[in-house]
C-alpha cells in the first residue's frame, strides 16, 4: 500500500513538472495505433452500403460478424496490455525483496510512478482547455475561429460553425469529461488493481474514443463494430463518473444531489452526463449539445472567467481525490501493520 501511494505521488509530480512523454515513448500512442490499424481492417468487413450513406445513420439490423471481430480485436490487445502491466509490475514490486526496503522500495515506487504517468493526463487537459480560453481572447490576438481551431484538438465533433458561447461550452464539457476519464479513473483503478487496472481503463477508454460511435462517423460504421469497446468503457467507467461528480459536488459546495442526478440523466451516455452536469451545476451555467441534451437549462451562458473557474474547481477535484486515496491507503497499511 506504501508502494502503491508513493507511486502515484511520482506520477503526480512527472505530470506536472515534465507532462507528457514523446509520442513513440508514449502507451496510450502505442495503443492508439494499434486501434487506428485494427479499425481500417475491421471497417473492411463491417457491413457498409448506402443505407448508411447518411451521416449518423443506425444500421438498425445487427452485424454480428463486425460485432464479433470487433471484440476479438479488442480483447486480444487487452489481455496483451493487461499481461504486459502485470508482469512489470510484478518485477518492480521485488525489488524492495532484492535490494532491501531503503533503495529497493524508493526504486519501485520511482519506476512504478512513472510507469503510471502516461495513464495520467491532469496537466495536459488544464493547458488544453485554457489553450481555448487563449485563442478566443481578442486581448491576446484570437479570435471565434482561432477559439474553434484549438477546440478541435479536444473534442471530435464539427467545430465548423460553433458560436463563441458554444466552444465554451465545449470546452468545459470535454474538461468535466476528461476529468473523469484522464484522472479520477485512472487512479481509481490503479489503487483498486494497479498498474493492470490503470492501463486496462486507458485502453478501453482509447478504444471506446476511436471506435465507440453509434452510427455512422466520418464514413464509417461503428454501430456494431464499435460495440464492445463502447460498452466495456461504460462498465470501467460508471463508478470513477461519479465518484467525479461526487468530488466537484463535495469541493464547490451547495450542490443539490437529487438536482445533479436528474441534470445526469440528460444525456445519452451513461456516464459523461455526471461529470458534465456536476460542472454545469457548481458554475451555474447551461451546457448543451445541439439536439442531444441541455444541462442545467436556466443556467447562463459560460463567460471568460467560467473556464478559468471550472479548471480551479477540477484541480480541486483532483486534490480532494489524491487526499482521500492516501488517507484510505494509510488506513489499509496501519490494518495490515497491526
Amino acid at each position: 500500500m506504501l508502494l502503491t501511494a508513493l507511486a502515484l505521488w511520482v506520477a503526480l509530480a512527472v505530470d506536472r513538472w515534465w507532462g507528457e512523454p514523446r509520442g513513440r515513448w508514449h502507451p496510450v500512442v502505442w495503443m492508439g495505433n494499434y486501434l487506428g490499424w485494427a479499425g481500417r481492417h475491421l471497417q473492411r468487413l463491417a457491413r457498409q452500403g448506402s443505407q448508411l450513406a447518411h451521416q449518423g445513420a443506425a444500421d438498425a439490423t445487427p452485424d454480428l460478424k463486425a460485432f464479433l471481430l470487433g471484440a476479438i480485436a479488442w480483447s486480444s490487445v487487452a489481455a496483451v496490455v493487461c499481461v504486459a502491466s502485470w508482469a512489470l509490475q510484478k518485477g518492480l514490486l521485488a525489488l524492495p525483496d532484492a535490494l532491501g526496503p531503503i533503495p529497493g522500495g524508493v526504486l519501485a515506487a520511482l519506476l512504478l510512478g512513472l510507469a503510471l504517468k502516461p495513464m495520467l493526463a491532469w496537466a495536459m487537459l488544464r493547458s488544453e482547455v485554457l489553450a481555448v480560453e487563449n485563442a478566443l481572447a481578442p486581448a491576446q490576438g484570437g479570435s471565434l475561429a482561432a477559439g474553434r481551431e484549438r477546440l478541435s484538438w479536444l473534442v471530435s465533433r464539427d467545430v465548423t460553425h460553433l458560436t463563441e458561447t458554444q466552444v465554451r461550452e465545449s470546452a468545459i464539457e470535454s474538461l468535466a469529461e476528461n476529468l473523469n476519464d484522464s484522472v479520477v479513473a485512472p487512479i481509481f483503478w490503479f489503487v483498486l488493481l494497479g498498474l493492470p487496472g490503470a492501463a486496462l481503463y486507458r485502453f478501453a477508454n482509447t478504444a471506446d474514443a476511436m471506435w465507440g460511435y453509434r452510427g455512422v462517423y466520418k464514413g464509417q460504421n461503428w454501430e456494431w463494430a464499435g460495440k464492445w469497446a463502447a460498452r466495456v468503457d461504460d462498465g470501467l467507467s460508471w463508478v470513477p463518473a461519479r465518484i467525479t461528480a461526487l468530488l466537484l459536488a463535495l469541493v464547490t459546495g451547495g450542490m443539490s444531489l437529487g438536482r445533479l442526478r436528474s441534470e445526469a440523466r440528460r444525456t445519452p451516455s451513461p456516464n459523461s452526463g455526471w461529470p458534465m452536469a456536476a460542472m454545469a451545476l457548481a458554475l451555474g451555467v447551461r451546457l448543451h449539445k445541439p439536439g442531444v441534451y441541455v444541462l442545467n437549462a436556466v443556467g447562463r451562458a459560460p463567460q471568460t472567467h467560467d473556464m478559468q473557474r471550472a479548471v480551479v474547481y477540477a484541480s480541486k477535484v483532483l486534490v480532494a481525490l489524491v487526499f482521500i486515496v492516501q488517507a484510505t491507503l494509510l488506513v489499509v497499511a496501519t490494518g495490515e501493520v497491526l
